[in-house]
Order: C-alpha cells, then sequence, then structure tokens
C-alpha cells in the first residue's frame, strides 16, 4: 500500500488533471484573443501577458500536484503547498487588480469615449475591428461618428426600411461635409464594446477569487497528504490505513 490513503490520492490527481486541461484551454483562448490585444489594452484593461501567465502557471503547478502525488515524497508536496499558498495570495491580488482595472476601463468609456476612439483610429487594425463591430452590433465609432472625422465608413451606414420601428432613433444625417453614406448610426459602440468587455471582467474576478478558494482548499489537503507520508515514513514504512466511519 503507498503512503497517502488511495481515494485522496486519486481525487488530488483527478482535479489536478482538470486544471492541467483548463491550463491547456485558457492558453488557446489566449491565442484566439490576440486580435484584440491592442484595442484592448488601449482601453485601459491588462495586457494579455498576464493570461498567458495565468495559464502557464495553472498547467505547471498542476503537472507538479501530479508529481507530487504519484511519488508521494515530503520535499515534493511541501513544494507543491508553497505553490498554492503562494498562488492563493497571487490570485486574490489579481482579483483585486481586475476589480480596480474594471472600474478604470468604465470610467474610461464613461468619460473619454471619443477621445479613446480617436486614438484607435490611429491604428489600422484598430480601425479594421471597429469596423468590423459596426456592421454587427449597428453603430457608428466608438463615441459617435464623428471618431472618424470627415470619412465615414460604409460600415455606419443606416438603413430604416431595415429597422423600421427603430429608424426614427437609430439613424441620423450625416455630418454636412463628410464623405460616406447618407444615414448612419446615431449611437457611437462604446456601450455595445463594454458589455462584452465587463463580462470579461467578471469571467476574471470569478476566475482569480474562485482559483483562490481552491488554492485554500488544495493546500489544506496537501498538508493532509504531508502529514499522512509522515506517518508511514515515522512507522517504519508500515501505511496507515483511513479509519472508517
Amino acid at each position: 500500500m503507498g503512503k497517502i490513503n488511495g481515494c485522496i490520492k486519486c481525487l488530488f490527481i483527478f482535479f489536478n488533471v482538470l486544471f492541467a486541461i483548463l491550463g491547456c484551454m485558457l492558453m488557446f483562448a489566449a491565442v484566439k484573443a490576440s486580435v484584440y490585444s491592442l484595442m484592448f489594452s488601449q482601453l485601459g484593461g491588462p495586457s494579455l501577458v498576464w493570461i498567458w501567465v495565468f495559464a502557464i502557471g495553472v498547467l505547471g503547478i498542476s503537472i507538479l500536484g501530479i508529481v507530487a502525488a504519484c511519488y508521494e515524497k515530503d520535499l515534493i508536496l511541501r513544494i507543491f503547498a508553497g505553490f498554492m499558498g503562494l498562488g492563493m495570495i497571487i490570485m486574490l491580488i489579481f482579483g483585486i487588480v481586475v476589480v480596480v482595472a474594471r472600474n478604470k476601463v468604465k470610467e474610461s468609456f464613461d468619460s473619454a469615449a471619443s477621445d479613446l476612439g480617436k486614438t484607435l483610429m490611429n491604428n489600422d487594425e484598430s480601425r479594421a475591428i471597429l469596423g468590423s463591430i459596426q456592421q454587427s452590433a449597428h453603430c457608428c465609432g466608438l463615441g459617435g461618428s464623428a471618431d472618424w472625422g470627415d470619412d465615414i465608413p460604409v460600415s455606419c451606414q443606416c438603413s430604416p426600411e431595415v429597422y423600421p420601428s427603430f429608424g426614427a432613433s437609430t439613424c441620423k444625417a450625416k455630418p454636412q461635409g463628410s464623405r460616406g453614406p447618407d444615414q448612419i448610426y446615431t449611437k457611437g459602440c462604446g456601450e455595445f464594446i463594454f458589455m462584452y468587455v465587463n463580462i470579461f471582467f467578471q469571467i476574471c474576478m470569478g476566475f482569480c477569487f474562485g482559483f483562490a478558494v481552491t488554492a485554500l482548499l488544495g493546500l489544506l489537503i496537501t498538508i493532509l497528504m504531508i502529514h499522512q507520508v509522515k506517518r508511514y515514513d515515522s512507522s517504519g514504512g508500515t501505511s496507515i490505513a483511513m479509519k472508517g466511519y
């Protein structure tokens, strides 16, 4: 028999495998989200580099936990417990940072949407992204059509006959002297973009605080496993079965 109770060991390995898979999924998500990294950082959000750091950390620590449970070595378990304690503290700090960043981005959208829109116009990639958002969200510019200056793109074109019930409030005539469609969307895309940015922040906050609680539970289970290993070694190699109640 092993040094660690079989049920605890299997359960411990199972959850570490799940978190290893989660780490791989987060790395895949970071690759897919890289196209929006420029716009997101310009809006005041955290860089996607932190997602990579978080994903690699989850994957690495999970693999360490699997190795620690399989080899049942006191030193490896202690190292894993140290990472659990450190991870719990880091996740709490990250959670607070995400909350602060979310409030900062919200304030930027509320008070300086037009200025942010002009900043995004200086980059061809962000202009292309904003253009695709305008087509799907039926909006124009970040703060309004003024973000495009005198050259309003076709993606801002508004057709009242397509949306008759919203035609009066959704469409407006293009500014005098500007080039582009005669009828354009009244609202900017700021509210639409922030709705999804806010969802992203909420997911990040849930991950951070959820992982903090998970790290605490992992730390407690690891301490129990270390205790079982020490009892096994002190008893001269005689395995100690868990009592049944």
